[in-house]
């Protein structure tokens, strides 16, 4: 099998799996419960958008929110990773936008039904340039946020995660298998808010990568 480029991931890797509410101030804002275990979703490959592409607001929602995220990009592939060896399975991070079409979603959760049409659409997933491993020693005290037209919107650290990294990729593997390529989004900090067409969002990681998108409604 040819080796692939890791830090491309985007262009093969086969999942993304999201957590949602892992941080307490976030799920309070949108009033859920703190969760006892992770919430999980998964987005598919076609949510991966690049910088120089815009974001696109789907043509069914009227809120459109950001979520500013540090993602766990999977270097070695397994099951059921015991947390002691989690990390070893990490070769590197993303910063990572999870846009949600908020109406949707609570009409989804009203219903009982999946968020599928709230956070897999095209372009729901913006990702930075691969970040290695070594750049991000503590990927459980790093500090993340988000302006949208150069107003703060976001500001969080990872250390305020209630579920850690290692601790994912143990939660998750145990039933899905994670294979080289995946990504995790380890869930957004508070302070979600929407975003309107032509709305200029740029969201950092300290000082390690910084991404700058567009919002735009499709032609049709």
């Amino acid at each position: 099998m040819t080796a692939r480029n890791i830090s491309r991931f985007w262009e093969w890797g086969r999942k993304i799996i999201c957590v949602g509410r892992n941080y307490a101030d976030h799920a309070k804002e949108l009033k859920n419960a703190i969760p006892t275990e992770p919430v999980l979703f998964l987005k598919p490959p076609s949510a991966y958008v690049r910088e120089g592409s815009p974001i696109l607001v789907p043509l069914y929602s009227s809120n459109l929110h950001h979520e500013v995220e540090l993602g766990v990009v999977i270097g070695k592939g397994g099951t059921a990773i015991p947390q002691s060896t989690a990390m070893e399975h990490v070769a590197g991070y993303a910063l990572c936008l999870d846009m949600t079409a908020r109406d949707i979603q609570d009409e989804c959760k009203s219903k009982g039904l999946p968020w599928t049409l709230a956070k897999a659409f095209n372009t729901s997933c913006p990702v930075s340039d691969f970040i290695p491993k070594e750049r991000i020693p503590d990927p459980g005290n790093v500090k993340l946020w988000l302006k949208v037209n150069d107003q703060l919107r976001q500001s969080g650290c990872t250390s305020q995660m209630i579920f850690s990294v290692p601790y994912l990729i143990s939660y998750i593997s145990d039933f899905i298998s994670l294979e080289e390529g995946d990504l995790i989004l380890t869930g957004t900090p508070e302070g979600v808010s929407a975003v309107q067409e032509h709305d200029e969002l740029q969201a950092g990681i300290e000082d390690i990568v910084m991404m700058n998108f567009k919002v735009e409604r499709p032609d049709h």
